[in-house]
């Protein structure tokens, strides 16, 4: 971690430069060479890695399994499919040349696998007994990018996983679409702790080609939000285009049912924006790579007695997600501050007087309390207070998230609510209109979030009068 000064803006005060610091002080990333690029320390990898593991664990319990495809992918893929090229057009990166010679066909670095994947699925796909054909990548991405980079929330390269699958019918493809998205809803409610909207994307705001999307939205301290994970139901478009095609029970052959559906490390960037504060990081515990952190507080009179307590402490604890931070070239203090700023959810504290009345301090990274608890103790006060944490957190999210969210039918108190910047999310009565949304869109700088589920619309719509036809949730949106 840095020896650098802490965190010197407040996060309530100028929230995109502590956003910057925490990142860059806490060492989770920083800026590349490669304009528009990151390179993810890693301390920052660690946090990834255990997105990951989870994520990869629900994909595979639900019968998914990983596999791996060519990053580049030739230009004549692309173009096979109209919607979808207009859709990434302007966010491909092409290599032209191998070396010095110029390739006969450009190749475009991959923005996303359907193309190139379909295009072996047709191969794969004969039968219904070869179906469903349930496959999920992790791999890198580039889209290239205009706006300025905001490392894990905007870089030109990204990491993320991509699933695709194949079924014999709508309704197969549709259970599919609902099942992921309920899965990217659990790594953000019970690993990251922070609460999502679940619903469907507009047609406008839909992934180009697909039938529908659906998607996670959430809600950042900012009051903009975010698209933190989308599920597709592609129809049979890209199965028409690439011929993937099956031959039924009945001896007939069909055209096979398509989704698509993928979470980034962009997971990363959510989960500092909704928890820091003004100190640095506060990580959930369930995704915090190092879960506590003994601290000896040294004097020169009992230096060796207190040390020889924290490491036998360490010791009995005997797990690698505990760290202990025995270094005597830094002052007790500045550790706090360090392993404050890297949001260690729990510091362990360990002075002459603990050690003399058999004790250690607990404390609260994301509240600051402290508890004194018996040395053989320890081990399951620790397991009880990091699940209070992981459940304090969440709740906390849970109520910004309420308190952040107004629903609204007059246009001139929608107009006021965006203009002001007092309110997140933003639920308004609907006519279904294309027209009506990007009017709104226009005037106000607010883009629709999503169709939330299980709701009906009563009144008229806020922008034209005519009768809604739904709801939906508008909000700024990085």
């Amino acid at each position: 971690m840095s020896e650098d000064e802490g965190i010197t803006v407040k996060k309530s005060e100028n929230f995109s430069e502590w956003y910057n610091q925490v990142v860059l002080r806490a060492e989770l990333a920083d800026f590349s060479p490669v304009k528009g690029c990151m390179v993810i320390r890693p301390y920052g990898f660690q946090i990834w890695e255990r997105i990951k593991a989870y994520l990869d664990g629900r994909i595979q319990e639900t019968g998914h399994r990983n596999a791996y495809f060519p990053l580049f992918i030739p230009e004549s893929l692309l173009q096979k499919e109209a919607d979808h090229v207009e859709g990434f057009s302007p966010e491909v990166a092409w290599v032209t040349h191998g070396g010095t010679t110029p390739l006969e066909e450009k190749l475009a670095v991959r923005p996303t696998s359907e193309t190139i994947m379909y295009t072996m699925y047709s191969k794969w796909v004969r039968s219904y007994r070869d179906l469903p054909l349930l496959i999920n990548q992790w791999a890198n991405v580039v889209r290239w990018e205009t706006k300025m980079t905001k490392l894990f929330m905007r870089t030109r390269e990204f990491l993320w996983q991509e699933g695709h699958t194949v079924h014999a019918t709508r309704e197969e493809a549709d259970e599919e679409v609902l099942k992921m998205l309920h899965v990217y809803r659990d790594v953000y409610e019970t690993l990251l702790a922070i609460p999502v909207i679940e619903g469907t994307k507009t047609d406008k705001e839909k992934f180009a080609g697909a039938l529908y999307t659906t998607t996670v939205e959430l809600l950042m301290p900012d009051l903009r939000a975010v698209q933190g994970g989308t599920s597709h139901n592609l129809g049979q478009h890209f199965s028409k285009v690439f011929d993937i095609t099956f031959t039924d029970r009945d001896e007939q052959k069909k055209y096979a049912w398509q989704t698509s559906w993928g979470l980034t490390t962009r997971t990363i960037a959510t989960l500092i924006m909704v928890h820091g504060d003004d100190k640095g990081l506060v990580l959930p515990p369930a995704v915090a790579p190092i879960q506590a952190v003994i601290v000896p507080i040294i004097f020169k009179k009992n230096k060796e007695t207190v040390l020889s307590a924290a490491r036998a402490l360490h010791d009995a604890l005997g797990r690698r997600d505990i760290e202990l931070d025995d270094r005597e070239e830094y002052s007790a203090g500045y550790k706090f501050n360090h392993w404050e700023l890297c949001g260690v959810p729990v510091r362990i504290e360990l002075g002459p007087r603990d050690v003399e009345a058999g004790q250690a301090v607990l404390v609260r990274r994301d509240t600051g309390e402290k508890m004194a608890v018996p040395l053989d103790g320890i081990a399951d006060a620790l397991t009880a207070l990091l699940a209070d944490i992981q459940t304090s957190l969440f709740q906390r999210a849970k109520a910004f998230l309420v308190e952040n969210t107004a629903s609204l039918t007059d246009y001139d108190d929608f107009m006021a609510a965006v203009r002001d910047g007092t309110t997140g999310m933003i639920k308004v009565p609907w006519c279904g209109e294309t027209a009506c949304e990007e009017a709104i869109k226009d005037e106000t700088g607010a883009t629709s979030a999503c169709i939330p589920f299980g709701e009906t619309a009563e009144g008229s719509c806020i922008y034209c009068g005519k009768p809604a036809t739904t709801v939906v949730y508008f909000a700024k949106h990085y």
